[in-house]
């Protein structure tokens, strides 16, 4: 199941997106949240009515470098050989379509193109082999970089962390299994070039090691998001880009630059 959530005259709710072509898409509306036993209402409208919005509002986004060993190199790093976690605030996130606003005090914006997983239930000290129970499903994100920041600072707060870093979406697909997401196509494009493309087989840590490396020191909730990398291929963006993340079998996550007002 694709879930979305979206807003319509003023009301937020989550939905069940249906159909296989685009400009036929429609949301059956959930009764309820996604993270419980939830029932299709039967009312159903069309995508293109809505404004689609964050999946989920998590109550933290947990990020992983460096965990595509082409795209460490690619900017001069060693290969960790042990997860390496950062974090994004809630307030870096936005939905498909919100604008990416360039922050004034970065001169190098950069893209990452990542594989998110949505966690559905609360846990901690999740084993291995139950890491496939607590995840809800995945979606598409974007890890939007302060290049200069992040090597001027030596920490990644700012140069990862500021407002609108964090586009998520367009949905949560749930149908995809555990060792499905391990080997999916990744791709991301700037104005309809091709700057990124890769598989998320190609993962040193893989989603199993992440969520039981993160999980030993902390609750998850639901909603929250873990960042899985981004392959090799990062680069500049600038206002006016459209950057576009697609993800086999989830779908395409687009976004536009704009200059922060």
């Amino acid at each position: 199941m694709r879930i979305a959530r979206f807003s319509i005259d003023g009301n937020v709710a989550f939905g069940a997106v249906e159909g296989d072509k685009p400009d036929e898409l429609v949301l059956d509306i959930i009764k309820g949240i996604p993270f419980a036993d939830f029932e299709l209402s039967g009312t159903k409208v069309p995508l293109s009515k809505v404004r689609l919005l964050p999946p989920v509002l998590p109550n933290k986004v947990v990020a992983f470098g460096r965990n595509y060993a082409e795209h460490a190199r690619e900017l001069g790093n060693e290969v960790p050989d042990a997860p390496f976690a950062f974090f994004k605030p809630s307030t870096a996130v936005i939905g498909p379509g919100d604008a990416i606003q360039y922050p004034p005090f970065t001169e190098d914006l950069q893209h990452e193109a990542e594989l998110a997983v949505v966690i559905g239930r609360m846990c901690r000290e999740v084993p291995r082999e139950r890491v496939a129970d607590v995840v809800l499903g995945y979606t598409c994100a974007l890890d939007v970089t302060a290049r200069d920041v992040q090597k001027r600072e030596k920490q990644w707060a700012r140069a990862k962390g500021f407002d609108t870093s964090c586009p998520l979406g367009p949905w949560v697909e749930t149908d995809l299994s555990l060792e499905a997401a391990k080997d999916l196509t990744i791709q991301l494009t700037v104005n309809g070039e091709q700057r990124q493309l890769g598989r998320t087989s190609e993962m040193i840590h893989s989603i199993e090691d992440l969520v039981v490396n993160i999980s030993e020191a902390m609750t998850l909730l639901p909603g929250d998001v873990i960042l899985t990398g981004t392959p090799a291929g990062v680069g500049p963006l600038h206002v006016g880009d459209e950057v576009a993340v697609t993800i086999e079998g989830i779908g395409t996550l687009t976004n536009k630059v704009v200059k922060r007002g």
